[in-house]
């Protein structure tokens, strides 16, 4: 179930379990998840991507794994809120997994998202090398946290 709204997508959730972020790039896809108590996001791993039913079966994998409630995407707006042909490839990408999965998807902008990454990578002394293994995950650790605290005021707001 796609939620075009991060309400409708906390709606949709269940009171508890974790969530995964993605960050959708072209050759990466970078994927953090969090705790039970959707408080932290952690960076995880970096999937290569192949095709699309070899990255939905890896992330799928994942999810069941880690028993996770839902998934955040990315959505790479440009700079002046508009959507490019990136928004559109990861719509089309929601589209395709929840076609295999009954799990909510939400979205998240997620300007500057690879930029606060890099910037706290160079900032920790990060080898160019490590930087470019784990940027993708660290900006999907970004993504998610960034929807998670959204998540905690939306829960907030509705306890008034």
């Amino acid at each position: 179930m796609i939620c075009e709204t991060l309400a409708d997508f906390a709606a949709a959730l269940p009171p508890k379990g974790g969530l995964a972020g993605l960050d959708l790039g072209t050759k990466t896809i970078g994927v953090a998840v969090s705790d039970g108590g959707r408080q932290v996001a952690s960076p995880l791993t970096t999937i290569r991507r192949e095709k699309f039913t070899l990255d939905a079966a890896a992330l799928l994998r994942l999810v069941a794994e880690r028993e996770l409630q839902g998934i955040v995407l990315g959505l790479p707006l440009n700079m002046d809120g508009s959507e490019g042909p990136r928004c559109q490839a990861t719509r089309g990408f929601a589209r395709n997994l929840s076609r295999l999965t009954e799990l909510p998807i939400g979205y998240w902008d997620e300007r500057l998202s690879t930029v606060a990454a890099e910037r706290a990578l160079l900032e920790a002394d990060t080898s160019r090398r490590r930087r470019a293994e784990v940027i993708d995950q660290i900006a999907a650790g970004y993504i998610l946290q960034g929807a998670l605290d959204r998540l905690r005021n939306i829960e907030r707001e509705n306890a008034r």
